[in-house]
């Protein structure tokens, strides 16, 4: 009898590939699985079931979940706001950080990160919804900001830039959540075409992967609809 984990999942690459048939850009769909909050078991059903990517926004949390998977080939990727003194711990022990909007954060990722490892692929955070409690980059000021953060990384060969990533507005105006993705995308598009590492557009979560794959997402973060409700209590944005 299928387990609700992998039902859940299955349903999800169901979704995922109905979504993917009316995206234009054809682009193969990665679905990151959010565990923070997740206890270890239900980690290792998803990786069995054949999920590979896990985001976590919790350094200490993720920090001890690695330690008890580590025999598990996972790709850790890093979702939640990052504290200066955190970025050694991150860069040390993730493969992917989505969540950059600062040079300075940046600097330090890059001159902490180990030289017997691959460079860290990132992404920059974009604040689509003007929200003061969203991290990320203005919109409004993306083009201006985001030049700045490129010009600095030619100077930083320990990081990867691989895309931008949204949490867009948590509003039931669907017409406000659709401009926000679509500026993403056209964003998105901008930056490819200046910078042949960039291949991920980070945007989409439970309530709205659908719709954020269709306006041009190629890569989802997926958590309560995988796992169900959190076991372990954490503040955070993504769900």
């Amino acid at each position: 009898m299928m387990s609700i984990i992998s039902k859940n999942i299955f349903e999800i690459h169901q979704s995922i590939q109905e979504a993917s048939s009316i995206n234009s850009s054809h682009e193969k769909i990665t679905l990151v699985a959010v565990s923070k909050g997740q206890p270890f078991n239900k980690i290792i059903e998803a990786f069995d079931i054949g999920i590979l990517n896990f985001g976590e926004n919790y350094l200490q949390e993720a920090l001890d979940k690695k330690i008890q998977l580590q025999k598990f080939p996972i790709q850790w990727h890093f979702l939640g706001p990052i504290q200066s003194n955190k970025c050694k711990l991150i860069t040390e022990n993730f493969d992917w950080v989505h969540s950059i909007d600062r040079i300075k954060v940046m600097r330090l990722l890059n001159d902490f990160r180990p030289s017997n490892l691959t460079p860290l692929n990132i992404c920059i955070q974009i604040n689509t919804s003007s929200e003061d409690t969203k991290s990320g980059i203005p919109i409004k000021n993306a083009n201006y900001d985001l030049a700045s953060l490129i010009q600095e990384l030619k100077e930083l060969p320990r990081l990867k830039l691989r895309g931008i990533m949204s949490i867009p507005s948590n509003t039931e105006n669907i017409n406000q959540v659709i401009d926000e993705l679509k500026s993403m995308y056209t964003l998105y598009t901008e930056l490819k075409n200046q910078i042949n590492t960039v291949d991920t557009l980070s945007m989409g979560m439970s309530n709205d992967y659908k719709l954020a794959i269709k306006y041009g997402s190629n890569l989802v973060r997926i958590g309560t609809a995988i796992f169900g409700i959190r076991a372990i209590k954490t503040k955070g944005v993504d769900k």
